[in-house]
């Protein structure tokens, strides 16, 4: 496995210390601000819990992504890739400036959204809006068809996707964070194994920032990640999705058209089932309900706690042959 290991190790571990020690101040403003998540019918938590993770997750990403940038700039970091990182950041600076201003414009939406309760429309334009800058300046999908129509419109509906399938499936103390931290890892693999650098610089920052977050949500919640920090980690896994290049002349990988799905599956195929459900059951599909994958398991007598785990589970097997090399 020929990367840099030590600098993507360095990479997790800063995200995670930032997120873990951002947490309380990201806390302490969300209690100040009435930033919380009250008790509710379908909720079973008895007090307000702060919606902190978004920005703390925000913020173990984006401080130890500035800094890093700033110190291998002034060549303070010196490791065997360094010349290539360097040169990657200076040639797609502006597409990598405009998927950073689409993570913290995500994260100000799931904001709105966890603030004011937006209605549908807007939230849904918000999404939109992201979701075309990112088809706009980053690849695109192609399925290999030769259209640039379809691929603006199948990389505008993957991101759409994919941002609402992690929003749908923050239901429960430990998942949206824990499958995240999952793909976020399981794509960062895949792009350092091909020597993609940044994006797996993206995955492991994710990763590290999402676990750093999870003993504050898991098991027992002292803050959500709210709609700011699932909109965020639903954006970010679907921009890392389209970035690599999972199959190549090189190496011509038959699953890698099917790699991203695979990674993601649980949460696509929840959006997928209970969008079904609630269409089947002439309900709108955007109004939650406890139809999801995590809550059927716990209706058959699982733990909530055993849930959530199992589920973990299933994303690393589901996930592994997308990072087999054949």
């Amino acid at each position: 496995m020929n990367f840099p290991f030590n600098f993507f190790a360095a990479a997790a571990l800063g995200a995670f210390v930032t997120s873990l020690l951002a947490l309380p101040l990201w806390r302490k403003w969300c209690l100040r601000t009435n930033l919380v998540d009250d008790p509710g019918h379908r909720k079973i938590h008895s007090t307000p819990v702060p919606l902190a993770g978004g920005f703390a997750v925000l913020t173990g990403i984006l401080l130890p992504l500035i800094v890093g940038a700033i110190l291998l700039k002034l060549g303070v970091i010196k490791f065997s890739a360094t010349s290539l990182i360097t040169h990657g950041i200076d040639k797609r600076a502006v597409e990598l400036g405009v998927l950073a201003l689409g993570a913290v414009a995500i994260t100000l939406l799931g904001w709105l959204d966890d603030k004011h309760e937006l209605k549908a429309l807007p939230k849904f334009l918000g999404q939109l809006l992201v979701a075309v800058a990112v088809a706009a300046v980053s690849k695109r999908i192609t399925l290999f068809v030769p259209s640039e129509i379809f691929s603006y419109a199948i990389t505008i509906l993957w991101v759409l996707t994919v941002i609402n399938a992690f929003n749908f499936m923050d239901n429960m103390n430990g998942l949206c964070a824990g499958i995240g931290a999952i793909g976020a890892f399981f794509f960062a693999l895949i792009a350092a194994t091909n020597g993609q650098y940044l994006v797996a610089i993206t995955g492991f920052l994710m990763c590290g920032a999402l676990v750093g977050f999870l003993p504050w949500n898991f098991p027992n919640a002292r803050a959500f990640l709210g709609d700011a920090g699932s909109h965020l980690v639903g954006y970010l896994l679907a921009v890392m999705a389209i970035l690599p290049h999972f199959y190549t002349k090189q190496n011509p990988r038959p699953l890698a058209v099917l790699a991203p799905l695979l990674v993601l599956a649980i949460p696509l195929v929840d959006l997928a089932q209970v969008s079904l459900f609630r269409t089947l059951n002439k309900k709108p599909f955007w109004i939650g309900d406890t139809n999801h994958l995590s809550h059927r398991m716990v209706r058959t007598g699982i733990s909530r706690r055993q849930t959530v785990l199992l589920l973990w589970l299933m994303a690393v097997i589901i996930g592994v042959p997308a990072c087999w090399p054949v």
